[in-house]
């Protein structure tokens, strides 16, 4: 049985990890932490768990709680996990963050774009970036894991077969994506108001949102050299669900010529065939939310622009699912040396 604690359980990507866990029969979960609901039943809080969780909510007090499992999810904002991690904790339970507090390798990077000073920097080097289709090998042995934002995930899997194998010119790429707005948090944000949201699209954080660093580091990794992108944001009237339109100029053959569509497909072929959670969709058929509500899955497509010589990529997900509590769990499950799909083999929810 494995021994599940959760800080900001009540935050909506902490309830879709509760949500995502309560039908295993492996794991339990122990710990109910947040700061605002102290001594309340869980249940009350989000009443689709009435029958299903009959715990009370705990306080945030990580050491004491790393004492009781043997992995800790914080589901947290930015700041809180650096200020608290110590080597006491990691020596007692395995630590998967959803903040981005170790996603970024770069002291400086992360101060830059969060404006707050990072209090941990020791762990920053031995944290691994919890993206389970790239860094898979490197999960399985660590004890503090990075999980990617919703964006990032998204974003960073939509071009990464074609970055890794230099079809496209990584320095042309430009991200164009849209969000639910349970993407901004379960908090309560003028902004984020029913009036303000409904019947309309905004763009947000243009050419400053944190999740560009982010995408630029990965994909660097993958193109062997920094690389510097566009990356702009939209808020979306939708309750869950990312969609990420990307461009790039492709890069061509020696005889002029594009690479062909059999040639941009097998490249995500060969990164992306027995990955159980990414579906490469048919020729002229594109990811839409709707395909992924609920899951963790990521569907993925892809369109030459002859014209141009450029490529549009296409990826959806749901952004609490595979964008946070989903990817977590399957964190969760190659450092417990579960199968990797255990707890996440949902198929999307339609209508």
């Amino acid at each position: 049985m494995i021994r599940v604690g959760i800080i900001g359980a009540t935050g909506y990507a902490g309830a879709e990890i509760v949500r995502l866990l309560s039908v295993r029969d492996d794991v339990k979960i122990v710990w109910y932490g947040s700061k605002s609901y102290v001594d309340q039943k869980f249940a009350d809080i989000y009443l689709n768990f009435v029958k299903i969780v009959d715990d009370v909510c705990m306080d945030d007090n990580m050491e004491e709680l790393a004492s009781q499992v043997d992995v800790i999810f914080t589901a947290t904002p930015q700041g809180y996990l650096a200020s608290l991690l110590n080597e006491g904790i990691l020596s007692k339970a395995k630590v998967i963050d959803l903040s981005a507090d170790f996603r970024l390798k770069d002291v400086a990077t992360y101060e830059k774009w969060y404006g707050i000073t990072h209090k941990a920097p020791s762990f920053i080097e031995e944290a691994v970036y919890g993206l389970c289709e790239i860094n898979r090998e490197k999960i399985k042995k660590a004890r503090l894991v990075a999980n990617p934002g919703c964006y990032t995930t998204c974003s960073i899997l939509t071009a990464y077969p074609l970055v890794k194998e230099g079809l496209i010119d990584p320095d042309t790429l430009i991200v164009d994506a849209k969000s639910g707005v349970s993407g901004a948090g379960r908090g309560a944000k003028t902004q984020n108001l029913y009036c303000e949201v409904n019947e309309s699209m905004k763009p947000y954080g243009v050419t400053t949102h944190r999740h560009t660093p982010e995408i630029e580091e990965q994909l660097g990794y993958a193109a062997g050299r920094e690389i510097m992108i566009n990356f702009t944001p939209h808020l979306a009237p939708m309750n869950r669900g990312i969609l990420a339109t990307e461009y790039a100029t492709l890069m061509r053959k020696e005889d002029g010529s594009l690479p062909t569509y059999e040639e941009v497909r097998a490249a995500y072929e060969k990164y992306y065939a027995n990955e159980k959670f990414i579906r490469i969709l048919p020729k002229d058929i594109f990811p839409e939310t709707r395909w992924v509500e609920g899951s963790n899955y990521t569907d993925l497509g892809f369109k030459i622009d002859e014209r141009t010589g450029r490529i549009v990529m296409m990826g959806a997900l749901d952004n609490l699912v595979k964008g946070a509590a989903g990817q977590a769990i399957q964190n969760m499950n190659l450092i417990m040396g579960c199968p990797e799909d255990a707890g996440l083999s949902i198929a999307p929810v339609f209508p």
